[in-house]
């Protein structure tokens, strides 16, 4: 699938610039430029657990030839540098080492949901995903305890979904194979009742 960058060089230098004196400024906060304005989240422990246990589970399912970036900068457009939590690319691409990536290369795109960026992966990120192409993205929610996959995407967003609680298994079917994310050992927020987590 060709899928052509909307931004240029200086557009992506300037938006990055933003993100890394602001990410210099604030440590421990994950930093973005979502529709044109810059948004901060504080990471919490389940959040990054949750991004080493997908990636532990996804990388032995893939070929040399497939590698992740994490929270590194994928401008889209002049309002949205997104810094997808694991976006899975060529690893060629991977291996070039380069602070800012083409949303064209990702296959998959994986958010963990924080309190303030529940909007961002559930809609924001939901629509700038899927116009650009990424044929899947997942969101893992330790606040729900359920994971949602998406895939087909469409102008206004991605046109399937479905939403598995943590404690099954979550299958999908990309275009470099079948990958499959056991969600029974993925931390859960205590606020969550544990009757409803499986």
């Amino acid at each position: 699938m060709d899928r052509e960058a909307d931004v240029t060089v200086s557009e992506i230098d300037r938006l990055h610039s933003q993100l890394s004196r602001f990410e210099d400024m604030f440590p421990g906060y994950r930093t973005e430029i979502v529709e044109g304005a810059i948004v901060m989240s504080p990471v919490k422990p389940h959040h990054n657990e949750t991004i080493w246990e997908v990636r532990g589970l996804l990388k032995p399912q893939l070929s040399p030839e497939w590698g992740f970036i994490s929270d590194v900068a994928v401008p889209f457009d002049e309002i949205n540098e997104l810094c997808p939590d694991l976006a899975l690319i060529p690893d060629a691409e991977r291996r070039k080492n380069l602070s800012a990536y083409s949303p064209d290369l990702i296959e998959l795109a994986v958010e963990v949901v924080s309190p303030s960026s529940r909007h961002n992966d559930y809609e924001v990120k939901d629509r700038a995903y899927a116009r650009r192409g990424i044929p899947h993205y997942l969101i893992f929610d330790p606040y729900k305890a359920h994971c949602m996959t998406l895939w087909n995407p469409g102008p206004d967003g991605y046109r399937g979904r479905d939403t598995i609680p943590y404690g099954g298994k979550v299958t999908v079917e990309t275009g470099i194979g079948k990958l499959v994310i056991d969600t029974s050992g993925l931390p859960v927020d205590p606020s969550v009742d544990p009757s409803a987590v499986s």
